[in-house]
């Protein structure tokens, strides 16, 4: 099978992924659904803010990244040649993204 293939139903549910070479998601959030990620190809980067800076995670095949409730984010395939693949759970059954303009820290209270 293709690292690029993709059945209808993923493709349906969340049709971001495969994401092409040199490409990115605009910054946003899935509201009160945590998002479990697992690479299968590629190596995906993920952007976040921690309150001070941008700080982004590499990962590769085989990696879990836990996006929790409300933390705006962004992914990113910085490879010029290669898709990245992956495999998205989620804890709500609606597929939420909420576009932010720019990442930013939540506070205790769940707001920027």
């Amino acid at each position: 099978m293709s690292t690029t293939a993709v059945s209808p139903v993923a493709r349906k549910r969340w049709p971001q992924w495969p994401r092409a070479p040199r490409s990115a998601t605009d910054n946003h959030h899935h509201g009160a659904s945590e998002a479990g990620i697992y690479v299968v190809s590629g190596r995906p980067v993920f952007v976040f803010h921690d309150g001070a800076q941008e700080v982004r995670l590499a990962a590769g095949p085989g990696d879990f990244v836990l996006v929790p409730p409300f933390v705006p984010h962004r992914e990113e395939n910085p490879s010029s040649d290669e898709h990245v693949v992956v495999v998205i759970a989620r804890t709500t059954q609606e597929p939420i993204k909420v576009s932010v303009p720019e990442l930013y820290q939540l506070t205790e209270t769940g707001t920027p």
